[in-house]
């Protein structure tokens, strides 16, 4: 499991907590945008927006880059795999324990009852 990286980690996953970064994250995917076009939609102030961002460029999810007055932002996506790698080891726990439960279940279950055979007409016994 990665442990290494525990801070990069609780970083990331603090910026993700919240619906407004994952917003700006999802803007950011589609290209680059002013500290400006990502706080329209929230109808939030550049000092707030560029909080949200200061949060998301510590989690290294976002590069920002100083173009005269304009702030242009990034998205660089690298510590996600972190987080998915973090989520395969319960992937990979949750998907041993539920086929321990299968086996379970399946051990449990009584067989059916075989159905009687059919006699065939015309014949006695």
């Amino acid at each position: 499991m990665v442990e290494h990286n525990a801070a990069r980690l609780d970083d990331t996953f603090h910026a993700l907590a919240d619906p407004t970064r994952r917003a700006m994250l999802r803007s950011l995917s589609l290209h680059e945008r002013s500290v400006g076009e990502l706080a329209a939609p929230f109808q939030m102030s550049l000092a707030a927006a560029s909080k949200h961002i200061k949060v998301l460029e510590r989690a290294g999810l976002v590069r920002r880059e100083v173009k005269g007055r304009t702030h242009v932002c990034r998205l660089d996506a690298a510590p996600l795999s972190d987080i998915q790698e973090w989520l395969r080891y319960y992937e990979q726990f949750w998907g041993e324990r539920l086929d321990m439960l299968e086996a379970l279940l399946r051990a449990d279950t009584p067989t059916p009852p075989s159905a009687p055979t059919p006699r065939k007409k015309g014949r006695l016994r």
